[in-house]
Parts: C-alpha cells; sequence; structure tokens
C-alpha cells in the first residue's frame, strides 16, 4: 500500500513544529489533517477516521493524554506521542495507556518517519495476520481475531504494545526470540531507551498474568538474550 493511502492527524499547538511535521508528512506522501487543541484533535479524530494519530501532550485545552484515553476507548488507530516531556514516567505513563511510540522533542526528521512507517507497518501485521486462528495453552487463550487474551476464561486486559508482543511470542511459541528481534518487530527500530521500554512492557505482561518466580509460566525471560512463549497447549 502507497504512502498517499494514509490519513495522518497531527495535534500539536505550536506552529513551527505543526507545520513542520505536516510538511514533512505530506512530502512523504501522506494525507495530513492537523489539530491545534485536544477538542479539535478529539473532532477531527472522529469526523476523519485517521490511520495515525501523531500527539503533543502540552496542549492548551487540556492534557493529550485525555485525547488518548478517547480514542483507546474503541479503536487501535497507531497514536506517536511527540512531546517536550523527557521524564521516563511520562514515557512509560504514555505507553501503558495506549501509546504505540513516543517521540521527544527535539527529533530528527528522518526518526520520526521511520517511528511513523513502524506504527503503520506493526497496526497492518497485527489486524493483517491469523485472522481466524487461536493460540491455546493450558487455560492461556489468544484470539487473534478478536485481538484479545483469556487465562482460565478471565480476560487480561492489555495495551497494544502489550497485545502485540504477546501475539509476536505466540507465533513464535516455544523458541527464544532475541531482544532485538522483539524491538524490531514491535517498534521498528533501535534506540537507548528500547530495552527498557521492551522490559516495562514485559513486567506489566507477567505481572496481568500473574507470574510467580519458581512457577509454571506462559512466557520466560532467558536473561541476557530474550523471551520464549510456552508452546501450544504445553506450559512451561
Amino acid at each position: 500500500m502507497n504512502n498517499n493511502k494514509y490519513k495522518v492527524l497531527v495535534v500539536e499547538d505550536e506552529d513551527n513544529i505543526n507545520n513542520l511535521v505536516s510538511t514533512l508528512l505530506e512530502a512523504n506522501g501522506y494525507q495530513v489533517i492537523s489539530a491545534k487543541s485536544c477538542a479539535s484533535g478529539q473532532m477531527l479524530y472522529f469526523s476523519h477516521k485517521p490511520d495515525l494519530i501523531i500527539l503533543d501532550l502540552g496542549l492548551p485545552d487540556t492534557d493529550g493524554t485525555s485525547l488518548l484515553k478517547e480514542v483507546r476507548k474503541n479503536s487501535l488507530t497507531p497514536i506517536i506521542v511527540l512531546s517536550a516531556r523527557t521524564d521516563e514516567t511520562d514515557k512509560v505513563g504514555a505507553l501503558d495507556i495506549g501509546a504505540n511510540d513516543y517521540v521527544t522533542k527535539p527529533f530528527g526528521s528522518a526518526e520520526l518517519m521511520a517511528r511513523v512507517r513502524s506504527a503503520l507497518r506493526v497496526s497492518r501485521h497485527s489486524s493483517g495476520n491469523f485472522s481466524d486462528e487461536k493460540f491455546e495453552s493450558d487455560g492461556f487463550i489468544i484470539d487473534y481475531d478478536a485481538r484479545r487474551v483469556f487465562i482460565d476464561h478471565s480476560e487480561i486486559k492489555l495495551t497494544q504494545t502489550e497485545y502485540n508482543i504477546i501475539a509476536f511470542l505466540s507465533r513464535h511459541s516455544g523458541k527464544v526470540l532475541t531482544y532485538s528481534a522483539i524491538i524490531k518487530e514491535i517498534w521498528g527500530y533501535s534506540d537507548l531507551g528500547s530495552i527498557k521500554k521492551l522490559q516495562v512492557n514485559m513486567a506489566n505482561i507477567r505481572k496481568k498474568f500473574g507470574a510467580k518466580p519458581g512457577k509454571k509460566n506462559y512466557i520466560v525471560n532467558e536473561l541476557g538474550v530474550g523471551y520464549r512463549m510456552c508452546e501450544r497447549n504445553d506450559q512451561v
């Protein structure tokens, strides 16, 4: 699919950054709509149904996380946060409530475009494969079609990123996937914070799964190497 098939919503109140990002996207063949407040961003999202959102957090009317939460109520539209906030808690917080990626200002044009391509690729990959299959192993079920995860008939609520990690591991169940392989698949790039970002997501996943030291768990951490998911119908 060509880039010009994609529509991107840019929600950024600073004129120079809004114009820069919009121009950059248009130069790379994307359709762009832009907003300068959370309210207008929400209105444009529901009226235009963009394929991707680039979202600032420090908006004049309310925090950008409000829009992020609103979109995540019923949509898996990829969202890249573009913010001047560099504190790790802000990054982890945004990722935990559903952001696909977090880019800090100032940013490089090439890097931003790489992350846009990655977010769209992961979205296509996650929705386009295994649409009629399920993964099952000792009470652990992944419904690929519905993008839902269950343990002993109870649904486990995951963020989009967490689900993407689980789906990727399950498709290679029984094999150790290196940190770099998982990072490349989920985010499409590697930076100094990539392993930390993966570890934070995995810690949240394992907590939600009820993983305990010394117990049989669905995901095994191969220290210094990567992660391995149990094989179908064979809990580790």
